[in-house]
């Protein structure tokens, strides 16, 4: 009886708030589990978006305070040398006479390094010596120079990754106006371009209706690529054999990156890399097009033309920054006129339509 007893016991369910009824309570069903598994993909779908707009936002903030540490770097090289940064270097090579002058190219951001508590890297770079020989190599006085990684002169939203062997990329570039002259680097209507070193008095249009630095996308892809079908027009350019340029050549072209990615290096002060127009709007859905002068006199001979614009990873527009040292936030849909009255230096253009 008391075997029994004891069996009757062990079978009976557990009294309430016991060890034994957690041990034998019910565990989740199948149907529950799915449940709980679809709440918790539900609630993370959510929250992904807001986060990946949260990182966005942040990296936006930083390529705009990118901007505005260089646009301060200009101001400051105006008032220490009395004219703003040149967009190129361009001049004779001493005891070179048939060197091509557009060689030395060195660009606005080169220029500015000190400004940018950049000293050590422009420490480097001998401005003296071009930037490229005659073998289009880079010079060796300058090799280590132009390889320097300069994060201050990247968009975080970009990959920031060189995208050429031996140099520091760039996302950003000085305005050289609205593309006139079918993308001459040559005396143009904006405040940077071959040997510009303007004084701020020339920027008539008053200095926070005019672009001064934007950002544009790196290079993507082979270099001297044939195939149409691999064509980017976001990461690629379009190169044309011909300068000035024309709207019907560039948009035959059947060449694209020839010999190196767009931006490719900060310390050149071509329209590939430190140097941009307002000639197409921003994000435009074509691929953006380049020249280089390959006849004519030293002075002339390989002279980079193109009709480059601003591009960027940013939802919605790019980044610009003016010649007060603010940075304004440009829509791809902004009308084409105003797009390139703010690229214009002296263009008088009626205050509304900068607005």
């Amino acid at each position: 009886m008391a075997g029994n007893r004891n069996r009757d016991r062990s079978t009976r369910p557990c009294p309430p708030h016991t060890e034994c009824s957690l041990a034998t309570r019910r565990a989740f069903t199948l149907v529950e589990l799915l449940v709980v598994i679809g709440i918790i993909g539900l609630i993370a779908a959510m929250l992904l978006p807001a986060v990946q707009a949260a990182r966005e936002s942040a990296r936006r903030s930083q390529c705009t305070n990118n901007l505005r540490q260089i646009g301060l770097a200009v101001q400051n090289f105006e008032s220490a040398n009395g004219v703003l940064p040149t967009g190129a270097d361009s001049r004779p090579v001493p005891g070179e006479p048939n060197h091509p002058y557009s060689f030395y190219r060195w660009s606005m951001l080169a220029h500015v390094l000190p400004y940018v508590e950049q000293s050590n890297v422009h420490m480097m770079i001998d401005l003296a010596v071009p930037m490229y020989g005659t073998d289009f190599q880079v010079t060796p006085e300058n090799r280590r120079a132009v390889a320097q990684y300069v994060p201050m002169f990247l968009c975080p939203s970009d990959r920031e990754q060189p995208v050429a062997q031996g140099f520091g990329p760039t996302n950003y570039a000085a305005c050289a106006g609205s593309g006139v002259g079918g993308g001459t680097p040559f005396d143009t209507d904006g405040s940077f371009f071959i040997n510009s070193r303007l004084r701020l008095a020339r920027i008539g249009d008053g200095t926070s209706n005019t672009a001064f630095i934007s950002e544009s996308l790196l290079g993507t892809g082979p270099s001297n690529l044939t195939e149409r079908e691999l064509l980017d027009p976001q990461t690629m350019y379009s190169f044309v054999f011909v300068a000035p340029l024309r709207d019907a050549m560039c948009a035959s072209a059947s060449k694209w990156n020839v010999n190196d990615p767009r931006g490719f290096s900060w310390a050149n002060g071509e329209y590939r890399c430190a140097l941009y127009n307002h000639y197409y709007p921003p994000n435009h859905d074509a691929p953006d097009c380049m020249a280089a002068k390959t006849f004519g006199p030293p002075e002339e001979r390989f002279a980079p033309y193109g009709w480059r614009t601003a591009r960027s990873r940013h939802p919605g527009g790019v980044n610009l920054g003016m010649g007060d040292g603010s940075v304004r936030f440009l829509a791809d849909a902004v009308d084409l006129g105003v797009w390139k009255a703010f690229s214009t230096r002296d263009g008088g253009e009626p205050a509304f339509a900068t607005e």
